[in-house]
């Protein structure tokens, strides 16, 4: 049976075959996915969608639809997540093959039971799909569904599940097996065969409880002494030899039979359902995609397909954008933005308090533009879009706000990594870099490296405490202006009557503001202190 191109995530086996070569994708890197916060969203079990980034157009609307699906019908989510877990156990049985070899009664079962597995999984997804055929719109659903149904109801199928019962059941009878064992002089087991299969145990029993119970019935199937455990109390010698005689014959039994019927089942699953196994770490993003973009949904917060602009446009804009890491850790209504890269600013330097939503913001500009490029949905109301090549993040490593010389190698070791690698269709997300030094070191080579993301043409994030830094935005437009780049401009997050609002506002920087609001906030502003004072001297 001709089997076609099957893919949740990529429109053909061209686009596929591109997509494993790092070059043909967006340089995002694992560390970029764990920083922004999507390892964390998603929760894969590899703990990674590197390599399901794109920067095709075509890619990611074949995903978009793909998703729409999953989230209409929830029968589609459903299905897929039950066979999950019967492809991981088939997963796992080619592994214990592997260990066992491909002589080993255990490896005779486990063809068996792989393929009585691939039987469940053909049935879930014919049982799953076909009820819902005609509301599906997606080419990935549509071709998988129609390969399904037409494979499960062919003659060659309905065959296939009659031909495993019989042996299934022949297979799965064996309860004993008596071997007859020959001995040297030394009574030492010389020579093994199998003398019968047996469809029941053998059972122990002592000649006294035969005489005592007047019953002297020769039963084949009742030992004359207690059995023992299998190599209980044995050398090593004598266990190898009982484990050797086992071994044959468990070859002879299976020999006729299942050895023939393991080459059908190996072809069998190579040709028709090997693509399959081959999809579950699909299913598992699609429906792990599916479920973070419902759980959002369901808190009433905003997830809406991206208008998909072209990568030459450099586009990011975005209403009511607003973290999901953040949304579904807390209980509180979030806070949403309005975030937008122009002709007036390709680079924020973002400033504000701390703990205020500098970081926040920083990372959903990532997420919104890791979620596109992945063919999710985007946490906003609105959004226009343009891929990038590469996300490059520089993110604190928890270290101490101190002045570490070593540090501060590392921080700039890390940053002319990132300029080895960006170009002007990249985005950069900077949050608290050189923290590690003091203000004046800081603001110094913060201007070096604005300037130079300037002159890059790249767009992004340098979320910083630095109010220096900020101040210094005209200063450093000068000069990328000269050498030809794209201008910086400053984002503020506000402050409103000394508590945090969380609101990211397009204004210039005044530290001075935040310190007195902060100060009056926690009742440390010097009038505040005075009055202090003088209550517990009255009270004194």
């Amino acid at each position: 049976m001709d089997q076609p191109f099957i893919s949740l995530l990529w429109p053909d086996a061209a686009a596929k075959e591109r997509h494993t070569d790092p070059r043909n994708r967006p340089d995002v890197r694992d560390s970029v996915c764990r920083e922004i916060g999507l390892t964390g969203l998603l929760g894969l079990r590899d703990g990674s969608p590197v390599g399901f980034f794109t920067y095709e157009p075509e890619v990611i609307r074949y995903r978009e639809a793909t998703f729409e699906d999953i989230l209409s019908i929830p029968e589609l989510g459903k299905t897929l997540s039950d066979v999950v877990p019967l492809l991981s156990d088939i997963t796992e049985l080619r592994r214990l093959d592997r260990d066992l070899g491909s002589s080993s009664g255990e490896s005779y079962l486990y063809s068996i039971t792989e393929i009585e597995l691939y039987i469940a999984v053909i049935d879930l997804l014919h049982k799953g799909l076909a009820p819902v055929k005609d509301r599906i719109k997606s080419p990935a659903f549509g071709t998988l569904s129609s390969f399904i149904s037409e494979y499960a109801e062919s003659e060659y199928y309905r065959d296939l599940n009659d031909r495993l019962k019989q042996l299934s059941s022949r297979v799965r009878e064996i309860r004993s097996i008596t071997v007859g064992v020959n001995l040297d002089a030394e009574l030492r087991p010389a020579e093994a065969g199998v003398l019968s299969v047996n469809a029941e145990p053998f059972r122990s029993e002592k000649v006294l409880d035969k005489i005592l119970r007047l019953s002297f019935k020769n039963d084949a199937m009742t030992c004359i002494a207690a059995l023992t455990p299998f190599g209980k109390g044995q050398s090593d010698n004598r266990r190898e030899a009982l484990i050797g005689a086992f071994n044959a014959a468990i070859e002879d039994v299976f020999r006729s039979s299942v050895k023939s019927w393991r080459n059908i089942v190996g072809e069998y699953v190579i040709e028709n359902t090997d693509f399959i196994l081959r999809l579950l770490p699909e299913i598992e993003f699609v429906t792990r995609g599916a479920a973070l973009m419902k759980r959002l949904s369901d808190r009433g917060y905003p997830v809406v397909v991206p208008t998909l602009s072209p990568m030459q446009n450099k586009d990011f804009s975005a209403e009511g954008l607003y973290n999901p890491d953040v949304a579904l850790r807390i209980e509180e209504e979030i806070v949403e933005n309005d975030f937008a890269f122009d002709e007036n600013a390709r680079i924020y330097v973002l400033t504000g308090p701390n703990r205020g939503g500098k970081s926040v913001v920083t990372c959903a500009v990532g997420l919104a533009q890791a979620m596109t490029q992945l063919g999710l949905r985007v946490p906003a109301r609105t959004a226009v879009i343009s891929p990038v090549d590469g996300i490059y993040t520089h993110f604190p490593e928890g270290a101490d706000d101190t002045i570490d010389k070593g540090r501060l190698g590392e921080e700039c070791a890390r940053l002319r990594e990132i300029f080895d690698a960006v170009t002007e269709n990249s985005m950069i997300l900077l949050d608290e870099s050189l923290s590690s030094t003091g203000a004046y070191e800081a603001s110094y080579i913060g201007q070096e490296i604005l300037t130079g993301f300037g002159v890059a043409r790249c767009r992004g994030v340098f979320s910083t405490h630095l109010h220096e830094l900020a101040a210094a935005v005209p200063e450093v437009n000068r000069k990328i202006c000269e050498a030809g780049g794209v201008p910086v401009d400053t984002l503020v997050a506000g402050i409103e009557e000394g508590r945090r609002s969380f609101k990211i506002v397009r204004a210039k920087p005044d530290g001075k503001s935040y310190a007195r609001d902060i100060a009056n906030k926690y009742g440390l502003s010097l009038s505040d202190i005075e009055k202090r004072l003088a209550e517990r001297k009255n009270n004194g």
